[in-house]
């Protein structure tokens, strides 16, 4: 039987990173999944999940921790996968000037609303005619069956007039629900 193992790694950036964990992965007969992993603030930060037979997992994750002899930070998790009971994935875009709590704001209102983020991508870019910073925010959401789209957007729709910012939200494999203006 196998098992799940999630890993967040972090530490100095540099090459042949992903070829040290890979080869630590395959040596243990574990199959890499899949990943996220980026070079953020001069630092290489991943998230990874893996399969491995039950019985190694506990091996695998000791020797993938040896790895921080060369600089790796390494926390290795047992995936234990809740119910997915039932939700529906929802992408939501935010793109606004930038400003601090625009991650706070949001977050909090769609917790407040038993909405999960399971996906979330950020970054500030500079406005194409005044160079101004643009916070844009790109997310995926379960949201449970008790949340309406409509609550959704009304919900979201109050937050971004007080953050001056545009959202967009789209249902997973069907057309974009609508704009919610600023």
């Amino acid at each position: 039987m196998r098992t799940s193992l999630v890993l967040t790694i972090i530490g100095d950036d540099k090459p042949g990173i992903v070829e040290q964990l890979s080869d630590q992965i395959l040596a243990t007969g574990a199959n890499w999944e899949e990943s996220r992993m980026a070079r953020l603030g001069g630092k290489f930060a991943g998230l990874l999940r893996l399969t491995v037979d039950r019985d190694r997992a506990d091996a695998l994750a000791a020797e993938l921790t040896t790895l921080g002899t060369v600089g790796l930070t390494i926390v290795v998790e047992q995936s234990r996968e809740p119910n997915a009971g039932s939700y529906r994935t929802v992408r939501l875009e935010l793109l606004g000037h930038d400003r601090p709590g625009i991650v706070r704001d949001i977050s909090r209102a769609l917790a407040h609303h038993r909405v999960n983020i399971e996906e979330l991508e950020t970054d500030v870019t500079s406005a194409p005619m005044s160079g101004e910073a643009l916070f844009r925010a790109r997310a995926e959401l379960g949201v449970p069956a008790t949340v309406t789209t409509g609550m959704l957007r009304d919900v979201l729709e109050a937050i971004a007039g007080e953050l001056m910012v545009d959202l967009l939200l789209e249902e997973s494999n069907s057309p974009a629900i609508g704009e919610i203006a600023r």
